[in-house]
């Protein structure tokens, strides 16, 4: 982009969010990706950074090396399409901007502690004096209220105090952590849902709000049926490793040459199945003819279960898949480099690719919000330190090249 004007605008011109600025001046996951993929969908995303502290997952790897230079991968994947600036808080002039930047904006994302913005004289109390239509979203560990919101808190802590943990692995071992950072991820999710409500809301009503997120509370709600299997039944839930609590055969099966997903619980497809697999009389046998009766454990653990292991033992995972098609729900359990290179995700165009130039080619995850008229475009570079701070404080608060060179040598930006 050749002027600072045409950089505010960026190339999502038609996106569903076009001509919505957002100031993110969260790091690590649970923030930069909620402005990440209000970024993809087509807001101006501008990345604030300390110049002295950066955001400390560009230390993260993997890595995309050029001779003594190196960029996080991982950074990239929750930061593109973002214009990034730095500004330091601790500097009077440099609150200054921000409160400039402020006035200027839609939507500002931070994830720090509760109480660390309202120290610095940023916190939404002040900001929204500034600019009363700001939709001010908070992502925290615990939460802007309650007697633990001043605690530190990553993802474990939520995976651990939102239920989950204790509810993942196999029964008869230690409770597991679930393999990703659901804690951060899901407060993502529920964070931009919150923005765009306030949004809309700003939008019609010219007021703003606090959006206060927590990534205990987004747990806590996607624990499935277990607040309600205790409030209702008073049962607390367990690990049941690869099964289901209320339905079966519904899990991971081995097969030749690794696992499948089988979820044939019900009648018609319990029926299918058996049909499949020429063994039509197991579909009416009367021990195990129901859904109620195959849930049956013991009757599952003699009569059903044997009857799967030997009907998938000697197929392959493709083998299944394709003899059960659109007929029954059979999935093939994939590794990762599977993922990558699955048909069906290069249909969904859910792996893009980044050019960044002397580093080559970033092959990430894309946007799995698909719009039919404003569609989102996840395929762009994350921004360097401080690398629009200049063409951003002229076009969007109008500041003189002069203005911009007495802000460095203060330390400000």
């Amino acid at each position: 982009m050749s002027t600072p004007e045409a950089l505010l605008a960026g190339d999502t011109v038609n996106g569903a969010l076009s001509g919505v600025v957002v100031l993110d001046v969260s790091r690590v996951v649970a923030g930069p990706y909620c402005s990440q993929i209000l970024a993809d969908l087509g807001a101006t995303v501008i990345k604030v950074e300390n110049p002295r502290d950066p955001d400390y997952t560009r230390t993260f790897p993997p890595f995309l090396k050029h001779e003594d230079e190196e960029l996080s991968a991982f950074y990239a994947q929750y930061n593109r399409g973002k214009l990034g600036i730095t500004v330091d808080f601790a500097v009077p002039e440099g609150k200054q901007v921000l409160k400039d930047l402020v006035a200027k904006a839609d939507i500002l994302v931070e994830n720090f502690r509760p109480g660390t913005m309202d120290k610095l004289g940023l916190g939404y109390s002040v900001l929204r004096e500034i600019n009363p239509r700001l939709v001010y979203t908070a992502i925290s560990g615990y939460g802007q209220t309650g007697p633990l919101s001043r605690r530190p808190a990553y993802d474990n802590t939520a995976q651990a105090a939102g239920g989950l943990w204790s509810m993942n692995g196999e029964p008869d071992r230690p409770a597991q952590r679930v393999g990703t950072i659901i804690g951060d991820l899901s407060a993502t999710m529920f964070g931009v849902i919150g923005t765009l409500a306030a949004l809309r809301h700003a939008e019609q009503h010219g007021v703003g709000q606090l959006v206060d997120v927590a990534q205990v509370d987004s747990v806590v709600a996607m624990t499935e049926s277990a607040v309600v299997n205790f409030t209702v039944d008073g049962q607390v839930a367990g690990r049941l490793g690869n099964e289901h609590p209320f339905v079966r055969p519904y899990e991971l099966f081995p097969c030749k040459d690794g696992d499948v997903f089988f979820g044939g619980y019900t009648d018609k497809f319990w029926t299918i199945t058996c049909e499949m697999f020429n063994e039509p009389d197991a579909a009416t046998d009367p021990e195990i003819d129901t859904m109620a009766k195959r849930f049956d454990r013991d009757t599952y653990e003699r009569r059903v279960r044997p009857l799967l292991h030997k009907w998938f033992a000697d197929r392959t995972r493709s083998e299944l898949e394709d003899m059960a098609g659109e007929k029954v729900p059979m999935t093939a359990i994939k590794t990762i480099d599977e993922v990558v290179t699955d048909e069906q995700t290069a249909a969904r165009e859910m792996i893009v690719d980044v050019n960044y130039n002397q580093f080559g080619h970033l092959r990430m995850f894309g946007q799995p919000i698909k719009l039919g008229v404003t569609p989102a475009t996840p395929a762009r570079r994350a921004n360097l330190v401080g690398e629009h701070t200049s063409p951003v404080l002229r076009a969007l608060v109008g500041y003189s090249p002069e203005d911009i060179e007495k802000l460095r040598s203060v330390g400000a930006i």
